[in-house]
């Protein structure tokens, strides 16, 4: 059907496309990743996805493109900058242990949705160039093995941290995909460059990073605030902080992120303060701020009830204060069994360090 397209000429107009559609770069891939499944299927042999059941549901139609889209031959791989210029620095609020962090690429609209829209629009120009074509577009919405085929489309190498890097952007990008029909020239991979570094591993506050590329997703605070739904494990609270939704902190330390680039998008500047929002109000939020100040937001998809139990956690580790502890005293009256669990926590470390507060200011008798 497309036999008479000269297929490089037509890589090279996507490319173009995509750029002109805010996307910071494009490759392509093919559909072998075999070496990728054998590590996804030891990973979840180890139990390392805890509860994050639908990795293994869809079995190897993760890892085998052509199970999941039939026809896929190759694969269109795009990112798209997050980092927001804009906001709070990020460091300087992991430092304030009364305010509340949030993974910077949450701060703005739902990428989720942003990019999917743009990915649509690149495959309405395409069809519109050589006619209907099958293509299929994800952006972390069904099983893809996203980064290892962003991987194979030279868009980055995948550090010990387990994130996709690149040399002349960092890690704070977005990734979508086409899966697609067209017989498109592939893109050659990138050559890794983590070296000896392993300055991701030794930052962890939960020792996530098992070894070099390896992620125990069960301690990783990302995975904790967002994806596990139950009660916070007690050895892992006090390493938390004050991260209320993700964790940035390997990205933050790695010397690429030195060229991170500032995001283009005005849909990821951050929304209602929250790049640096005050524990103490977080907490008395009602469901209903919640929903209104999470609208059109990634946060959205934990509900209320994680929320509420994430930021008592970070209460219960920021420094004694008589306001927090009324506050979350306020809050166990209408507090889920699991909140009141945090919350009640949250209590007792709070008033724990109010006690060693006040006999360190006592006087010698």
């Amino acid at each position: 059907m497309h036999s008479n397209i000269d297929f490089e000429a037509l890589q090279v107009r996507i490319t173009h496309w995509a750029e002109e559609l805010g996307f910071d770069g494009l490759g392509v891939s093919d559909v072998d990743l075999s070496a990728d499944e054998a590590h996804l299927l030891n990973w979840l042999d180890d139990g390392r996805h805890g509860q994050m059941a639908y990795m293994a549901r869809h079995g190897t139609k993760r890892s085998r493109p052509a199970d999941l889209v039939p026809d896929t031959i190759r694969v269109i791989a795009v990112k798209m900058h997050y980092w927001p210029g804009d906001a709070a620095r990020a460091e300087d609020i992991l430092e304030q242990p009364e305010v509340g962090y949030v993974s910077r690429y949450a701060l703005g609209r739902d990428y989720h949705k942003v990019m999917r829209r743009r990915l649509q629009k690149l495959a309405d120009r395409i069809e519109s160039e050589i006619g209907p074509f099958g293509y299929r577009a994800f952006v972390d919405s069904a099983p893809v093995l996203e980064k290892a085929l962003a991987r194979k489309a030279g868009l980055g190498w995948i550090g010990k941290h387990t994130n996709l890097l690149n040399r002349e952007h960092g890690s704070y990008f977005f990734l979508g995909e086409l899966y697609t029909n067209l017989p498109l020239p592939t893109t050659s991979e990138t050559q890794e460059h983590c070296g000896r570094c392993t300055a991701c591993i030794d930052v962890c506050p939960t020792n996530a990073i098992v070894a070099p590329y390896q992620l125990d997703a069960r301690l990783c605070i990302s995975y904790l605030t967002i994806e596990h739904f139950g009660p916070i494990p007690l050895e892992l609270r006090s390493q938390m902080g004050n991260r209320i939704y993700g964790c940035d902190d390997c990205q933050l330390v790695c010397p690429w992120n030195r060229f991170a680039a500032i995001t283009r998008e005005p849909d990821f500047a951050p929304r209602h303060r929250l790049d640096a929002p005050g524990l103490v109000a977080l907490l008395e939020w009602s469901e209903g701020d919640f929903n209104k100040y999470t609208e059109g937001s990634a946060i959205r998809r934990i509900g209320f009830e994680r929320w509420q139990r994430n930021v008592a956690v970070a209460l219960g580790n920021a420094p004694a204060d008589p306001g927090a502890i009324a506050a979350l005293k306020h809050a166990l009256a209408s507090a889920t069994p699991l909140v009141r669990e945090h919350v009640q926590w949250a209590i007792e470390q709070q008033e724990a360090r109010s006690l060693t507060v006040k006999t360190e200011g006592k006087p010698n008798e």
